[in-house]
């Protein structure tokens, strides 16, 4: 009997195991879509690195397209001068209206910190960053960066700590992200035409290749593949009961934090910026 429990333990736990290595496949989840070699897949699919160059920055995109989703990314930013550069990783659909969720961190000068800059687009229509400062170095290490999207909200989270929630508030007028089927990608460019002090701060060559690394890539979500959700329900409102995140909500404790890194580490927040909308801050500014 113990024999029998104990094989029983061994396959339980094989399964885990398979399905934990198969989840942060870079080799079955993703393609390296540009950059001539200079994105690459190690490690039997378990690490993925992007690097840049004075000829051409790299980037790739998921394999699968989705239609929400709780979307996990461990990510190490490019360390030292990172001044001009810029990792995007986001979440994308196609043409003129696409709606997007991005978080992009922003290069600095030795010492000086990144910048994470968020937004979140609907039927084609952005400007809705907020931007924050880290508590910690993000070049040092892997620290988790997480989309949660469900018909109700999207939540960008860091190591687990939720720094903005956008609320769907469409029965306000404000367009929300929910009919278009989107793919993860992520790149890594030069962009010292604005990205450190408005472009005042050049990329320093001499520091190249620049390199970004990702690891542990998690995806819960309704897979969009020949015009159906992996999800039961309608596309745009999938039934909750197949998966807790579809109607996943922050808690007191997470709405506590929220407003911790708000207070303490945003830096910049369109919803503030009467100078920027003199006609009027955008609606969804204006909701509890």
């Amino acid at each position: 009997m113990a024999r029998s429990s104990s094989l029983v333990l061994l396959l339980a736990v094989s399964c885990v195991l398979v399905a934990s290595s198969s989840a942060a496949n870079f080799y079955q989840d993703f393609d390296v879509t540009w950059g001539d070699g200079r994105g690459k897949i190690l490690n039997n699919g378990d690490l993925l690195t992007l690097s840049l160059d004075k000829s051409s920055g790299s980037g790739f995109q998921s394999k699968n397209e989705y239609l929400f989703g709780k979307i996990d990314m461990q990510l190490k930013l490019v360390p030292g001068n990172s001044a001009g550069t810029v990792t995007a990783y986001y979440l994308s659909s196609k043409g003129a209206n696409w709606d997007e969720i991005d978080f992009e961190f922003l290069g600095n000068l030795s010492g000086d910190p990144y910048i994470l800059h968020t937004n979140v687009f609907s039927q084609g229509k952005g400007n809705r960053e907020q931007q924050f400062h880290l508590w910690f170095d993000p070049t040092a290490d892997f620290h988790t960066y997480s989309i949660l999207w469900n018909p109700q909200r999207i939540i960008f989270s860091v190591d687990g700590t939720p720094i903005r929630e956008f609320k769907n508030a469409e029965s306000n007028g404000v367009p929300f992200p929910k009919n278009q089927p989107m793919r993860i990608y992520s790149s890594l460019w030069n962009a010292d035409d604005w990205a450190t002090r408005g472009g005042l701060v050049k990329t320093d060559w001499s520091n190249a290749p620049f390199t970004a690394s990702y690891r542990n890539f998690n995806a819960n979500a309704c897979v969009w593949t020949n015009g159906k959700s992996s999800c039961s329900g309608t596309a745009s409102t999938p039934d909750s009961s197949s998966a807790e995140w579809l109607s996943e909500e922050l808690d007191s404790t997470s709405q506590e934090r929220l407003k911790w890194a708000q207070k303490n580490y945003m830096i910049y927040n369109y919803c503030a910026d009467n100078k920027r909308f003199p006609q009027g801050l955008p609606q969804e500014c204006n909701l509890s």
